[in-house]
């Protein structure tokens, strides 16, 4: 199985001022992040804007991340629905188009009951492709206890979680109880922190590495907090942390990924306004994100 670990980008989704996806600026963006270094990529997730994008659209990113990326770093592509037929169908695309594996969110807004929970995975994993779990309760409003996490890791092709519960000690949990247990029987089950500011505690107790935003604008930085962590140099990865905290912070002043555009717009980088329903960067919010650039040299 490819190994998921390290530092991943949750890719944003570039788009022009007339709300076109920018594709060569989505090319762009992936080279730039080959170029810093990168552990691996991850598009159509939130962060690219997965829910207004259309299926046309979704393809030909995942054509240009195939071609960009395919055998020098692993793609993992957003595939998940709240139906679970539609999510099927998305998780196959996924692996016959060249996806090194599919991150499925826990079903959001029909809040599925344990059984369904359950059987909604199994399904993803029988396609035959690795499954990274999307655990976010904020945006699902359905949390995956640990308890259940156990019985979904079960199958075959789970290949670990992106883990964006907040809650650390739950982290800890799923490390204790599901990765340890399963490295030791022989199976790889990977534990990537879903929020930024988690990385370096998640890496501390023993977890993979991060799904980042922060990444898209800070490559590099966010690779070298990761394997710092991962490899038990805390003084270095703390260093990393800490001259990161201001950004970490203004890169989710306002609702992802708004203000990360906006960051990656300021620092010349394709990326242009979020789709509606999301709304430009208020002025407040945007001296704050350029308050942590100036801190950072980028501006």
């Amino acid at each position: 199985m490819t190994e998921f670990r390290g530092a991943f980008t949750a890719l944003i989704t570039p788009m022009t001022e007339s709300g076109e996806v920018d594709y060569e600026g989505f090319r762009r963006l992936i080279q730039f992040q080959m170029k810093e270094g990168i552990d691996g990529i991850l598009p159509l997730g939130t962060t690219g804007e997965n829910p207004t994008l259309d299926e046309d659209e979704e393809e030909v990113l995942i054509e240009i991340a195939v071609k960009e990326a395919k055998g020098k770093i692993p793609i993992i592509v957003g595939a998940g629905s709240n139906d679970s037929r539609y999510m099927v169908k998305y998780v196959e695309r996924a692996k016959k188009m060249g996806a090194d594996a599919a991150l499925v969110v826990t079903p959001y807004y029909n809040k599925p009951n344990d059984d369904g929970l359950v059987r909604h995975f199994e399904m993803a994993a029988n396609v035959g492709i690795p499954i990274i779990v999307y655990n976010i309760a904020s945006r699902t409003g359905r949390n995956i206890p640990t308890c259940l996490m156990k019985e979904i890791a079960k199958f075959e092709n789970i290949a670990g979680v992106k883990e964006s519960s907040g809650d650390i000690n739950q982290m800890g949990d799923v490390i204790r109880e599901i990765a340890i247990p399963l490295e030791k029987s022989g199976r790889k089950f990977f534990v990537l922190s879903g929020d930024d500011g988690f990385t370096l505690p998640l890496a501390a107790m023993g977890g993979d590495g991060v799904i980042s935003v922060v990444a898209n604008l800070f490559p590099a930085k966010i690779k070298a907090l990761t394997k710092a962590a991962v490899e038990g140099n805390l003084e270095t990865a703390r260093n990393l942390h800490y001259e990161l905290i201001p950004f970490l912070k203004a890169a989710f002043v306002e609702t992802n990924p708004v203000p990360i555009k906006k960051a990656l717009s300021l620092a010349g980088l394709p990326a242009g306004p979020a789709r509606l329903p999301l709304g430009g960067l208020s002025p407040a919010s945007e001296e704050v994100l350029k308050k942590a650039l100036k801190e950072l040299g980028v501006i």
